[in-house]
């Protein structure tokens, strides 16, 4: 099926005109829900980068949200700049004594509200905290998004289901080698994904060399910058103080090395907001996650669990043929 799609679909501009209009659509479905239920409005020609999933260290929404801290900071000291216009939402859920999590939604919401009122950010960036999480929310937002944050630390991610998920609905991923994103990878190709960051034994080697941050941060400027404006109140002016030992703690016991990690994710964006600006090779990539999709249909596991796991002979006419069934 993939090669028929390379062959047939892949070049075919009408074709993928097509799935480039169901996606604006798609978009605007989700801008007038964000409206609707925030107030603010978006400009569904922006890059929708999402990131949805439980709230938790290892998925490193802090990542994301310095990227985003380093867009803002970008735009500001060139406000004339030609920057690709990005639209980021969050969402999931923290566990109710996870108090770093909880901190991580607060600093994504302040960061929202002091970039979503600035003027100067006009269409070109735009934060979401979409709360309440849910399967339910979870229709609007996939089919709608053209990024896809699967950036957990390499090692770290047991499996994880969003990501195909997205998959199906035609976003491009950013990601570490992790989890299912792994396999993902095998079915649509690696080139239709933007992989960075360490590998597992680049992780290990990290912390038996010992993992100093701080000879990592010397090396980022924006970095550091972003971390001296949220420890000083710039997002929070009236509670300065806040997130300080939010940022200290992240300094100096970086368990999920973001800090490490982070120069390789910012240049991965970079190749992110280059290719967004071509919207043919962009909805090629698009078509070619949606084709690589198939093996992770729940068809295709449940025989497999059938045969591997529960040692059970699938009766005819229950499930689908095997040869149907055959990624």
């Amino acid at each position: 099926y993939q090669r028929r799609v390379r062959g047939e679909f892949v070049g075919d501009k009408s074709f993928l005109q097509e799935i480039f209009k169901t996606k604006q659509e798609n978009k605007r479905k989700l801008a007038q829900y964000v409206f609707n239920q925030y107030g603010i409005e978006l400009n569904t020609g922006s890059l929708f980068d999402i990131q949805v999933k439980r709230i938790h260290e290892y998925k490193r929404q802090t990542m994301n949200l310095l990227h985003v801290i380093i867009l803002y900071n970008r735009i500001r000291s060139n406000p004339n700049g030609d920057f690709v216009p990005r639209t980021v939402f969050f969402g999931g859920k923290a566990a109710p004594g996870y108090h770093t999590a909880k901190q991580t939604i607060s600093l994504i919401c302040h960061v929202a509200d002091v970039v979503n009122n600035d003027p100067m950010m006009k269409d070109r960036l735009k934060v979401v905290f979409l709360s309440n999480y849910r399967c339910s929310l979870a229709e609007v937002i996939m089919p709608a998004a053209d990024l896809s944050e699967q950036i957990s630390l390499a090692g770290t991610e047991a499996s994880g289901t969003g990501n195909m998920k997205f998959m199906l609905n035609g976003a491009l991923t950013i990601g570490t080698l992790d989890g299912a994103n792994v396999e993902m990878s095998e079915e649509c190709g690696i080139e239709n994904m933007f992989i960075f960051g360490m590998r597992v034994a680049d992780v290990e080697k990290l912390w038996r060399d010992g993992y100093d941050t701080r000879k990592f941060l010397a090396d980022l400027p924006e970095l550091q910058l972003a971390f001296n404006q949220i420890k000083t109140g710039f997002f929070n002016s009236s509670e300065p103080h806040k997130f300080e030992g939010f940022v200290d703690g992240l300094i100096s016991n970086d368990r999920f090395c973001v800090i490490a990690d982070f120069a390789a994710y910012v240049a991965e964006q970079e190749k992110v907001s280059e290719l967004y600006m071509d919207w043919v090779q962009w909805t090629e990539k698009c078509l070619l996650n949606i084709a690589g999709s198939g093996k992770f249909t729940s068809d295709r596991t449940i025989m497999q669990y059938a045969e591997e796991i529960w040692n059970d002979q699938l009766e005819r006419g229950v499930y689908p043929s095997k040869q149907l069934l055959k990624w």
